[in-house]
């Protein structure tokens, strides 16, 4: 049966990433007939403490040990594919995605160009509607026998590779893209707990299918990263992680979308920030870097349902006026026609002629 796990949030120090991951890297070694000891080492991880099944490392341990093993052994997929992807095929993949004008158009090349790379595993992204909203999937379909060393080895390499394309994405946006949630065609491992900080959002295991879920708005933002970014970046794995993003630059569509779902809840500043689980400090300075003020936002909304109003009812312009917030009629007819350019009176006509 499916397992739900509610989100969590996550702390860059926290050591919360599995053992039982950094055993499966230095198993890698083992299929290729190397020695793991210099990578264990640069990330100081002792064998004695990489042989306790219960222990964990921080995400920065983890992204050394991939880092290095992934050199040292020359193939990015550490063992989990039938062939070697040697170092430098994502970097490779992330570069023929960089010229797509949007994350949606870069998402699908990285997805069709991976399956160039190996075919044990297919990529796809799925965008859905429901109730007028979008998700966007990734996801993995299994084609070949991962890891080929048990189902350590194979949970590790779907988490890698989702990790990494959820990192890229919010590379190539430079936003932190919040995840709706994950899923794993896998039974719940022993270190489940850990999978609330690594994949943030509604967790089921068991599940038909695995992927990761955002919401598909992220596909319509321009990726924000040059050729030189790219090469900054390549100078070592790929991230994993995506704690170094705190901006989130689908903030505006998120405020206005809470000033329309919720519009007591949202009447001012700290009722919004708390809605969109920020401070109001960092709701009003995120907005004012991406041009934009929580009044001017208020605004737009409210007069958009006042358009709304005035084009789809018979109401008076008395109670479109009261219940888009405005004391009264006086007041509400001469800020709409600074917005629109018309009376109330005269939008409504316009539309009905």
């Amino acid at each position: 049966m499916p397992t739900d796990r509610p989100p969590a949030s996550a702390n860059p120090s926290t050591a919360a990433t599995p053992m039982a991951f950094a055993r499966v890297i230095t198993g890698a070694y083992e299929l290729y007939g190397q020695s793991p000891a210099a990578a264990l080492k640069l990330a100081q991880i002792t064998p004695a403490r990489l042989q306790q099944a219960s222990a964990r490392i921080t995400a920065r341990q983890m992204e050394v040990l991939s880092g290095a093993a992934m050199q040292e052994l020359d193939d990015e997929a550490l063992g989990a594919f039938s062939r070697k992807l040697p170092w430098g095929s994502y970097g490779m993949l992330a570069r023929a995605s960089l010229s797509a004008p949007t994350l949606g158009v870069a998402l699908k090349r990285w997805c069709r160009h991976h399956g160039l790379l190996t075919d044990d595993i297919a990529l796809k992204l799925v965008t859905t509607s429901q109730d007028d909203h979008k998700t966007a999937t990734i996801v993995i379909e299994e084609r070949g026998d991962l890891g080929r060393d048990g189902q350590e080895a194979r949970e590790f390499c779907l988490v890698h590779v989702l990790r990494n394309i959820h990192g890229l994405a919010c590379w190539y946006i430079d936003s932190r893209i919040p995840l709706q949630g994950a899923q794993f065609q896998f039974a719940a491992p022993p270190h489940a707990d850990a999978y609330a900080l690594m994949f943030p959002g509604l967790l089921r295991f068991g599940a038909t299918q695995t992927g990761i879920r955002i919401d598909a708005r992220y596909l319509a933002l321009p990726l924000r990263r040059d050729e030189k970014a790219l090469q900054h970046m390549l100078r070592r794995a790929l991230p994993l992680t995506v704690l170094q993003y705190r901006r989130d630059r689908l903030l505006v569509q998120q405020v206005r979308q809470a000033l329309t779902a919720w519009p007591d809840q949202a009447h001012n500043a700290d009722g919004l920030a708390a809605l969109l689980n920020i401070s109001a400090r960092t709701l009003h300075r995120q907005l004012k870097e991406e041009g934009a003020s929580l009044q001017a936002l208020k605004d737009e909304v409210r007069f958009e349902r006042a358009r709304d109003l005035l084009n789809r009812s018979d109401k008076p312009v008395k109670q479109v006026a009261a219940a888009v917030g405005f004391k009264n009629e006086k007041s509400f007819t001469r800020a709409f026609k600074q917005w629109m350019g018309v009376s109330p009176g005269e939008f409504r006509k316009g539309v009905q002629a």
